[in-house]
Parts: structure tokens; sequence; C-alpha cells
């Protein structure tokens, strides 16, 4: 009956590698703490696009960040998408040129693109930068990225950081934290291989004929991630850009956070699940790196589906040992789960001090359960694009 548990030992060599790409990522990230910042100087022209549903409320503090920042040549575009409030008229009286959208069919933030996109004339920039409606862009961000995306000809990544609201409960805490490492140490450390990074949905750049090559409409729940992929998938992987520096709020209210985090879980598990093996397949057999790196990056499960999964299985291949199976998935099981724990470790050192203190270890478990219920919903029913409701009434 040892057979039965070959899965499990086959599924504990598979979240080992995972945790190994995870590993190295958080490493080469914590060692990599200087980057060059391109010069100012001059630059291409650039076209900032700004989908938006329903940003009345919040979508004037980011068109005041980004005018500053724009040179003679370069237009300020807010996609005014299925909305049912002022969004077109606030970023109007603001400065910006508006086009709306009517579509409800077609939800979503890539079919919001792709018809701005279709929206530009010929002779517009070439370079096409993406910022949500609900971020703040630093100062220097549009220049910076301008610079690198027409240096390099790639699309190109600003580091992307959410932060708990104020008053947030220690779960948002935990929240930002996990983002840090996601969306900072990791692709740090791959930048300091010189390898591509995940599009993270904000503080994008691209130059046009990369976007002419794929699909960008899509309502797929991580669109970004999809469009990402595509990229790669087309010899146009993404670079990380943290010289350039865009952020955002987490949701305040309880419902609103967990509808964002399931949006964000679910649709990297679709990925995973339904694109990863055949990407990784293909960047063997063309030899190609840079689609092999991000397949590999995009492979490695979100954190607390990771440390769960690694536990479960261990768990269970030790039942199986025990009742007189291998041993090989339980020795695999413990080197895992210590170099997953030497990895948190490390990140908390490095971007987590100030986020995770004693007082937070209480919160741990709840979180890990919540966690472990979106999991669950994730397999439970068909997902659909849904609109995060922020704690102010705007997404």
């Amino acid at each position: 009956m040892s057979w039965i548990f070959i899965p499990f030992e086959v599924l504990a060599i598979a979240l080992a590698l995972s945790v190994l790409v995870l590993f190295v990522e958080i490493l080469a990230g914590c060692l990599h703490e200087k980057w060059h910042v391109p010069v100012r100087g001059e630059r291409p022209r650039v076209v900032v696009l700004i989908p938006a549903h329903n940003e009345g409320l919040g979508i004037t503090p980011t068109i005041n960040d980004i005018r500053p920042q724009l040179r003679p040549g370069d237009r300020l575009l807010v996609i005014a998408d299925n909305c049912n409030d002022d969004t077109a008229e606030v970023a109007l009286a603001n400065g910006a040129e508006v086009i709306r959208r009517n579509d409800t069919r077609n939800r979503g933030k890539g079919f919001a693109l792709d018809f701005g996109l279709r929206g530009l004339a010929m002779e517009d920039p070439d370079i096409v930068i993406v910022i949500d409606a609900d971020c703040r862009v630093d100062s220097r961000a549009i220049d910076v990225l301008a610079s690198v995306c027409a240096a390099t000809r790639r699309p190109v990544q600003a580091r992307y950081l959410m932060s708990a609201p104020a008053g947030a409960t220690v779960n948002h805490q935990i929240a930002e934290f996990a983002w840090r490492i996601k969306n900072d140490l990791r692709p740090r450390g791959l930048h300091a291989f010189g390898l591509p990074c995940q599009l993270m949905g904000s503080g994008m750049a691209f130059p046009r004929r990369a976007l002419e090559s794929v699909k960008v409409a899509s309502g797929h729940l991580t669109e970004d991630l999809e469009l990402g992929l595509l990229l790669a998938s087309s010899g146009q992987a993404p670079l990380f850009c943290p010289a350039a520096h865009v952020t955002s709020v987490f949701p305040l209210t309880k419902d609103a956070a967990r509808s964002q985090r399931q949006r964000w879980e679910h649709g990297h598990l679709a990925i995973l699940i339904k694109r990863v093996c055949p990407m990784i397949g293909r960047a063997l057999i063309e030899r190609d790196v840079d689609l092999l790196a991000l397949s590999l990056d995009v492979a490695v499960p979100p954190t607390v589906l990771l440390i769960l999964l690694t536990m479960v299985v261990t768990m269970v291949n030790g039942t199986a040992a025990v009742l007189g199976g291998g041993w090989v998935g339980v020795y695999v099981g413990c080197a895992t789960l210590f170099a997953l724990v030497a990895a948190i470790l490390m990140a908390w050192n490095a971007r987590g001090r100030d986020l995770i203190t004693r007082s937070s270890l209480r919160a741990i478990g709840p979180y890990l359960a919540a966690k472990a219920g979106i999991y669950v919903r994730a397999f439970a029913r068909e997902k659909a694009w849904v609109r995060t409701t922020r704690g102010g009434g705007h997404g």
C-alpha cells in the first residue's frame, strides 16, 4: 500500500523546489541593496494611462502626482471604465484627458487598457505607462520608467508597495510584510541575477510595439500576472526597476480586504495550475532563460499556502513512513520547512522588523486560518473579476 503515498513524496519534492526558488530570491534580494539610478535628462515622450472604475473620491492625488512629471508631448489619459460616479468629471477638472468606456459584459482592467490603447493615435508616444487610479507616484517615477523602458526596449516594472491604512489591524501589517516580500525582495533578487520579474499591476511601462504582440484585453483575476507571462513568451519579459516607486494602501474594511486578497490568491492559483507547467516546458525546450526564471517565480505558491502545504505533506509522509513507507518525503519535508523558515526570517530581518513585532505573533494563527479559507474557496466556484471597494468608498 506504500504506493498510495508516492504522489505525496513527489509533491514534497515539488514544494522543495518552490522553496529553493523563494530562498534564493530572498537571499539575493537581501544582499542586493543598491541599484543604478538612471540620470535624469532627455527621455522619450510617454502616454500615461489610468484605468479607473468609480474612482471619483480618490483619483485626484494620483493625477496631481503625475502631472508635474509630464513634459511637452506627453499625454495623461484616464479611462473611465463602466463608471456610475463622477470619475470622468473629477479627472477632467484636474487636467487629465478622459475617455469613457461602457461595456458591462467585458469587465476588468485588461479590457479598459485595451480600450485605451486602441484610442491612441499613430503619432502618440511610443512608451505607455500604466498607473492605477488609487496610487501615489514618486516624483521621479515617470522619468525613470520612461528612460529605462527606452534604453532596454523592454517592459519595465516599478517597485510597487502597499501599506496598511491608519488604524488597521495586525492582519494588515502581516499582509504588508508579505507584499514587501513579493513585490520588493523577490524581484530585487531576480534583478540581482539580471532576470525578469512579474508585472504587479501599477507602475508598469511598455514599448507600444510590445503590447501589440500580445492580447491585453482580459477579464482574468490577475490580468497583470497573465500579461507578464504573455510578454515573456513573446521575448519581452518585464524588468524590475526599483528606482521608480509607486505606493498604494490596502482597503480598510474587513470585507474589502478579504475580497482583494481572495481575488489575488485565486488568480495566482489559476495561473499556476493552467499556465506554469507548459511554460516551464517551453522554456526548457527553447532554452529561454528569462521565460524559465519568470515561470519558476510564478510557480512559487503564495507564501501562506506554501507553508500550509509543506506542513500537511510532511505530516502525511511522516504517517506513511510510520506505516512502513519510505522516509524520503519526511527528510525532504523537514529540510523544506527549515529552508522556508530561514527565508521568512531573512525577509523579516530585512523588511519586516517595523511591522511584525512580538505582540503581532498572536495574530499569525488566525491569519493563517483565514488564508486557508481563501484557498478552499479557490476551488469551490467559478471566479470573475470583482472591483475592490476601499475604506473610503473608492477602489
